[in-house]
């Protein structure tokens, strides 16, 4: 595992109504679900919370790009959401393209047999599992961190 830099991370995947939180074990090997924080003022201050809680490294924020690589209306509202989490948070904020990672969880939902409604409640964890474990299969495999930093206030952009 050359340039993996050891750390439990949190994979965040942001909703209108709803944020999902997935975590890795310190050497990155699974990415688990944490819990879905309703989306509201205290919701930043929830997650900063989670990750003082698991002493996660590093926070990895999906980024919902169209499947051309566009931005969209909910690209716009994870961007704004990543820049008030790096403003609040201790630790770095990453971006990370998650093109596929809602898909791909309502994919996993199904095939475990659950239906659309039953996995309301959990399918942003899901989605935030497919997004983390995507950023730590990236860095192992290329040796670099995935996506790109989300600068703080007082770092210039």
């Amino acid at each position: 595992m050359t340039g993996f830099r050891r750390g439990v991370r949190l994979g965040i995947d942001v909703g209108k109504a709803r944020i999902g939180v997935a975590r890795c074990d310190p050497d990155g090997m699974l990415a688990t679900p944490v819990e879905t924080v309703a989306r509201s003022d205290s919701s930043i201050g929830r997650i900063v919370e989670l990750a003082g809680e698991y002493d996660a490294v590093e926070l990895i924020v999906g980024l919902p790009l169209n499947m051309r690589g566009e931005d969209t209306a909910s690209t716009t509202d994870a961007r704004e959401f990543a820049a008030a989490l790096a403003a609040a948070s201790p630790v770095p904020v990453r971006m990370i393209d998650e093109r596929l990672s809602t898909v791909s969880a309502h994919a996993v939902l199904r095939d475990s047999g659950r239906t659309q409604r039953s996995s309301r409640s959990i399918v942003d964890q899901v989605a935030a599992v497919v997004l983390l474990q995507q950023a730590l299969d990236v860095e192992k495999s290329t040796g670099r961190p995935a996506g790109s930093p989300v600068p703080t206030a007082q770092e210039p952009a």
